[in-house]
């Protein structure tokens, strides 16, 4: 071994693991109430400020919470400015490429940075830090970065911290074992009308083209009474709206082995809450039973919008995939949740390109958008991810068909999307209001239970408020209206 490997092995703590990650199971899992910053570190960051930078999902956003929380408890204060901080962390996303190559470009635009200030902590976190090839990739051409740690141990950033003021070498702390559950977690929310709660981490479903069960671990689900809790004192504290998450967030309870309780009894639970709305992201077919159904269809403070990824309207593809549902299994399920919830909005994610999607594959799923209509899709082209049974895949789907696919589905999607908003032309729907346009300052924006955003003319006084808005225009992407004012309402 020379000493440039020496150096590379004493860097790495606890470096990601692929083969490890398959095999890890629940019985490492912990279920910790009690999170203490040590005494050592709980004023550390007094004087100094941090800047989180956040891709991907709404997990990765809630996780940039707990850090900003927890950081906050340690004395540090928040900056949108890069140049300002003294810890830099990005919170990364490793679903597809493209968001791998951004945040790289980023590290790249860091390095002069870091060159000018060599006292500033450069961390790397999230989803990326879980795979093996970044971490290698960072140890070699990026070794300006300090710190790199992943998923399931965002509680020791103090004590990462630590060892990154103490040490000049990178610390790496990355676990293949399961995550543990961490409650009590510092939480720096963002604005006190919206709030995440999560109610579960990782995904047991192993979808092919997919890395988050690699990266996220099996699913393990928080016991109910601190969800409950936690919405409680969400609602006590004057927020509007919650938005459950979890990777796979109808598997909620699935995990338990002492007591039957699933999403659906957590929903009807939830409902019960003073809060007005409750949303939850993302699901998925396989665990979306009729008891669920059910719980929905009572509405009240459930949000009648649902984000059913298909990925793809073949069968065939699905089996490739594997999503462990056909496209009729599909289908009837959509039909259920249409025929039972009232003002049913729904959307969904889709692959287009995706290795041996034959031409009738991919007209499949044009077929299943027109007959499902959704409101809205977020459309991709397929991204391979190491370390996933689609990696090996021959990738065989020419780049250009690949991108013609996408702009035939995309059309499909536009033209459906225009046609469900005029639908909303007349109505006065509630808009919970969250701010003002990031277009024009004079205008509010909001979301209707249907989860379409609503821009309108209004006083700064509706923020953070439930308003009934009169629809005049439907766009593709949004509604335009009026606010309905307090003397009208009670004409």
């Amino acid at each position: 071994m020379n000493e440039e490997q020496k150096k590379q092995t004493n860097q790495i703590q606890s470096a990601p693991n692929l083969n490890a990650a398959r095999k890890r199971g629940r019985e490492t899992i912990s279920y910790q109430r009690d999170f203490v910053i040590p005494e050592q570190m709980s004023r550390i960051g007094e004087g100094k400020k941090y800047y989180i930078r956040t891709y991907g999902c709404q997990m990765n956003e809630h996780d940039s919470e707990v850090m900003g929380g927890i950081l906050s408890e340690m004395g540090f204060t928040t900056t949108d400015q890069v140049d300002e901080a003294d810890i830099i962390l990005l919170n990364t996303c490793a679903v597809r490429e493209n968001a791998e190559n951004r945040v790289f470009g980023e590290i790249g635009h860091l390095k002069s940075l870091k060159r000018h200030n060599p006292d500033v902590i450069l961390g790397i976190c999230g989803c990326m830090s879980q795979e093996e090839g970044v971490v290698e990739r960072l140890l070699q051409k990026h070794q300006f970065v300090d710190l790199i740690f992943g998923t399931h141990n965002i509680h020791r950033l103090p004590e990462l911290l630590q060892q990154c003021y103490m040490s000049k070498e990178n610390v790496v702390e990355v676990w293949s074992k399961e995550g543990d559950i961490i409650e009590n977690l510092p939480k720096l929310r963002q604005g006190g009308i919206k709030a995440w709660v999560n109610i579960m981490f990782g995904c047991d479903k192993f979808c092919t083209y997919c890395i988050v069960p690699y990266t996220r671990g099996k699913e393990r689900s928080r016991r109910p009474e601190d969800i409950i809790q936690e919405v409680r004192e969400l609602a006590a504290s004057g927020y509007q709206e919650v938005t459950l998450l979890g990777q796979n967030v109808n598997a909620y309870g699935k995990d338990f082995v002492d007591l039957d309780y699933r999403f659906d009894k957590l929903l009807d639970d939830l409902r019960k809450i003073d809060i007005p709305r409750i949303r939850f992201t993302t699901s998925h077919p396989r665990d979306f039973n009729d008891d669920l159904i059910d719980v929905l269809a009572k509405g009240g403070n459930l949000m009648p919008h649902i984000h059913l990824p298909a990925q793809s309207g073949s069968t065939e593809m699905l089996k490739i995939m594997g999503r462990k549902h056909t496209r009729e299994q599909y289908m009837t399920l959509v039909n259920k949740m249409k025929e039972k919830i009232p003002n049913l909005s729904l959307s969904t994610d889709l692959i287009v390109g995706f290795p041996n999607e034959t031409r009738e594959q991919f007209e499949d799923t044009l077929s299943l958008y027109q007959t499902v209509r959704y409101d809205i899709a977020y459309t991709f082209i397929y991204s391979p991810r190491e370390g996933t049974p689609a990696a090996k895949m021959q990738d065989n789907v020419p780049a250009e068909e690949k991108k013609q696919r996408l702009l035939e589905l995309n059309e499909i999607v536009n033209t459906i999307a225009l046609e469900k908003n005029k639908t909303f032309e007349g109505k006065i729907v509630p808009v919970l209001v969250e701010g003002v346009s990031k277009k024009n300052e004079n205008i509010l924006s909001g979301y209707t239970p249907q989860n379409k955003l609503t821009n309108f003319v209004g006083p700064k006084s509706a923020i953070g408020k439930i308003v009934p808005v009169h629809i005049t225009e439907a766009k593709t992407w949004s509604l335009n209206g009026e606010m309905i004012s307090e003397s009208e309402r009670k004409v």
